[in-house]
């Protein structure tokens, strides 16, 4: 074996996946088809979970020094409701970053190459190679490189998911439609989020004194969408008035990204392979927590591989933790993001919850925590919760009622 492990794509993923790795001694190969710095379509908030990840690792004060401003609070706009606060702390942070990937992937790849991981970039992986049923390393031109352990951090697409056949399990189909680009000259008040009916829009600032701005469509709509980008972006976004009012003042630096993804989870493992970040589970990208996922996802990952390798545990019983782990943890906000994305009206009694949390600064808090993903949607969503708030909100009418 060349290497104790082998990870292919070195971007929110893969790098954090290889960089751990090698922390804990084993030698290890990351490979991606891109050069860094590079741009990539994505989300861009790192919520609080995300950024305590990035402190853990030593990596958040890169961050800080590129320039790129915290976003310390939350506003969603629900057109009768607007709901806005701070996220619950998550190892004493609440902030939120949203990078540009060009800035943020560089990051964590000059991280990966600081703890002795060796990164080819470049680098075109042309056949996972399989012996005997087991993934033991991969090809490249006439170059074979091969380890105990082959990682696909290859993204939605993943080529090693495609090889080993992973198995697709409560999946969903393309919900929404989205194009981004970025505004200089455009102040928000941290990540903002507008919710309309059939349409959504939001939000942040970014590096260089940018902000990057998404609007979605549902999906069944998406051929019209693309007819006219750019008319339907702006004729969109006047659906929050004062907000198009900000934005008649912005300039518009980049061309329009955009794209759709169905959501699923894929069984995490197999012999001789795992997939870690959207080559093992994706979802909309509405609530924005893609790249904490991954973040989060490559600890669990990382931890798994080395009760393997060096605590002498069962491959199928340590990868198995990692997958009911990350499915019990990810459930419930994979299906609260799915019905977020279908840009319908939220359901009578969810308004009539939204109605009692708006105004009750801590139920506030909760609800953007679930977006940041610092409180999972099944303890916010709970009865005992949900009942709290609305006698919070019962008692409040109550006191100010006039004396009678």
């Amino acid at each position: 074996m060349n290497y104790d492990a082998i990870v292919i794509g070195a971007r929110a993923a893969g790098s954090p996946t290889a960089m751990l790795l090698a922390r804990k001694g084993y030698r290890v190969l990351a490979v991606d088809r891109a050069t860094f710095p590079s741009d990539t379509l994505s989300t861009h908030i790192v919520h609080a979970p995300g950024v305590a990840a990035l402190k853990r690792w030593g990596l958040l004060d890169a961050l800080v020094e590129s320039g790129c401003p915290p976003i310390d609070g939350y506003r969603l706009d629900f057109g009768p409701v607007i709901i806005s606060g701070t996220s619950r702390p998550v190892e004493g942070t609440t902030t939120a970053y949203s990078p540009r990937r060009t800035v943020l992937d560089a990051i964590l790849v000059a991280g990966a190459r600081a703890a002795g991981v060796e990164v080819r970039e470049n680098y075109n992986v042309d056949e996972i190679l399989v012996e005997d049923g087991r993934v033991v390393g991969i090809r490249s031109g006439q170059r074979e490189d091969r380890a105990g352990i082959v990682i696909g951090a290859d993204g939605r697409n993943s080529r090693l998911a495609k090889a080993v056949h992973a198995e697709d399990y409560n999946t969903k189909p393309r919900l929404q439609y989205s194009y981004y680009a970025y505004f200089s000259g455009l102040p928000t008040d941290g990540f903002e989020i507008y919710i309309r009916p059939d349409r959504g829009f939001a939000a942040a600032p970014t590096n260089d004194g940018h902000t990057m701005v998404v609007a979605g469509w549902p999906y069944a709509e998406a051929q019209a969408y693309k007819a006219d980008v750019e008319g339907n972006f702006l004729q969109t976004l006047q659906l929050a008035p004062e907000f198009a009012a900000r934005m008649a003042k912005a300039t518009r630096e980049t061309p329009f990204l955009g794209g759709a993804v169905p959501s699923w989870f894929r069984k995490p493992y197999g012999d001789g392979w795992a997939l870690v970040g959207d080559a093992g589970y994706n979802k909309d990208p509405i609530t924005g927590q893609g790249i904490s996922d991954a973040f989060l996802d490559a600890e669990r990952c990382t931890n798994a591989i080395h009760q393997w390798l060096s605590e002498g545990k069962e491959f199928s019983e340590v990868m198995g933790a990692w997958h009911q782990e990350r499915d019990t943890k990810d459930m419930p906000i994979y299906e609260f993001t799915a019905q977020l994305a279908t840009l319908e009206l939220p359901p009578p009694e969810m308004q009539q919850l939204l109605g009692a949390v708006q105004g009750n600064q801590q139920a506030m808090d909760g609800f953007v925590s679930v977006i940041s993903g610092a409180v999972s949607p099944a303890d916010y969503f709970s009865e005992e919760n949900v009942g709290s708030i609305f006698a919070a909100s019962r008692a409040l009418v109550g006191s100010s009622s006039p004396a009678t």
